[in-house]
């Protein structure tokens, strides 16, 4: 009996022990920066996983062993978002609003999830010529680059962040773009089964990049709040 309440009274102090080390160290700043290389994590796993999404395209990377590593990116994606969430919720302090990171991140967990599935579906109703997806992919993966750059930039160089997001921005637009070309030319094709094939796989390169775009506005909302 005499034993129990000196190990609560201690777990208690080591507690808020911790409580106080967080604290202090959000009032140093470093808690920031701790975000910051959370979703800088985030968004290089997703990076990660349009890197595969080309290779598959451009027949670098067998499909099948392409599904089998998306497989463990996605893994990887899901463990970083967890590690930033669970940041998040102990966090005192956040260097730009909350919910806009919470945001962010799920823009870039659906980026991956869609990369995931447009490898998946090559793999089990893919055209055998998927050069068509090459030049969406990469538009995808300078997005991401600047995304990254965005987000290195939130807490030491703030006003750079908007010409970042634009740069983002600009990539997504890119990938409508092509989007829309491509669909052009394979609608001025006979209609086969390789051309749903195609259209569908385009279609999931599109919501690649409009997941981006909102990851991208996610950002911008944040900044803009944290100016006011």
């Amino acid at each position: 009996m005499g034993g129990a309440p000196g190990v609560r009274r201690g777990g208690g102090t080591n507690r808020r022990f911790r409580g106080l080390m967080r604290a202090w160290d959000e009032l140093r700043g470093r808690s920031g920066w701790r975000v910051v290389g959370l979703v800088r994590g985030q968004v290089t796993v997703a990076r990660a996983g349009a890197v595969l999404a080309r290779s598959t395209a451009s027949g670098a990377i067998d499909r099948s062993a392409a599904r089998a590593r998306m497989a463990e990116v996605e893994h990887e994606g899901d463990a970083a978002r967890a590690e930033l969430v669970r940041a998040l919720r102990r966090m005192l302090a956040t260097p730009v609003d909350r919910e806009d990171l919470f945001r962010l991140s799920r823009s870039i967990d659906d980026v991956l999830d869609h990369l995931r599935d447009y490898v998946r579906e090559t793999d089990l109703f893919g055209p055998e010529d998927l050069g068509f997806a090459v030049e969406p992919l990469e538009a995808v993966i300078d997005g991401l680059d600047e995304l990254e750059n965005a987000v290195l930039k939130m807490l030491d160089d703030p006003g750079s962040v908007t010409v970042a997001v634009l740069a983002t921005r600009k990539a997504c637009s890119r990938v409508r773009q092509l989007y829309q070309a491509k669909l052009t030319e394979l609608f001025a094709g006979p209609l086969e089964m390789d051309t749903l094939r195609r259209r569908e796989l385009l279609s999931r390169l599109d919501a690649v990049g409009r997941r981006l775009g909102e990851a991208a506005d996610a950002l911008a909302d944040a900044m803009l709040k944290r100016s006011h």
